[in-house]
C-alpha cells in the first residue's frame, strides 16, 4: 500500500490519464490503475514516469495482434 502522498499521486495521475473515457469504461481504468501501482513498488518514481506507464497503456494494441 503506497503512502498517503503517493496514493494522491496516483489518483491524480490515473484520473488526469482516464479523463477522456467514458464513464462506463471501467476496465480501462481499472488496467491504468494497476499498471500504476506496479510502477511504484521499486521505488518513487516521478509523476512523467507515471504518465508514461498509463499513456503506454492505454495505447492500443496493433490490429494484427487481435
Amino acid at each position: 500500500m503506497p503512502d498517503p502522498e503517493t496514493a494522491a499521486l496516483l489518483r491524480s495521475v490515473l484520473e488526469d490519464l482516464c479523463a477522456p473515457l467514458p464513464p462506463s469504461d471501467a476496465g480501462a481504468r481499472t488496467e491504468v490503475a494497476s499498471r500504476l501501482l506496479e510502477a511504484v513498488k521499486p521505488g518513487a518514481p516521478s509523476i512523467d514516469e507515471l504518465k508514461k506507464v498509463g499513456r503506454e497503456t492505454l495505447r492500443p494494441t496493433p490490429t494484427m495482434w487481435r
